[in-house]
């Protein structure tokens, strides 16, 4: 068996010499997709978008030599920690600020009945 590596591979694989054949496509089975999207936890959603920034946004992916869904994938997948701990920041400082009015509060005294 010959395991020796080709030379400049990845470079063919990168540039499309390699892998762009027509001759080497074909679709895969549902059944392929729908295993591939449960082992990367992956749903289909539906989301209404203006056309031009639909077209706007594929002119973006293929300049990256992606697709627009990976690409939006990648975008959603940045944003999302970054918002969360914005979140979480927001609260806890709201949360330490309520904590602190509630110790400089005057304590009512309890009344003395005689």
């Amino acid at each position: 068996m010959n395991t020796s590596k080709i030379e400049t591979t990845a470079e063919a694989w990168d540039g499309r010499a390699l892998g762009a054949s027509a001759d080497h496509v074909a679709v895969a089975e549902a059944a392929h997709e729908q295993a591939l999207d449960k082992a990367m936890e992956l749903q289909s959603i539906s989301i209404r978008l203006p056309k031009q920034l639909i077209e706007q946004y594929k002119l973006i992916a293929h300049f990256h030599g992606v697709g627009y869904q990976p690409l939006m994938r990648d975008i959603l997948t940045r944003f999302v920690p970054n918002a969360l701990q914005e979140i979480m920041q927001t609260q806890m400082k709201q949360a330490k600020e309520a904590a602190a009015v509630s110790r400089v509060a005057p304590k009512k005294k309890a009344s003395l009945t005689r």
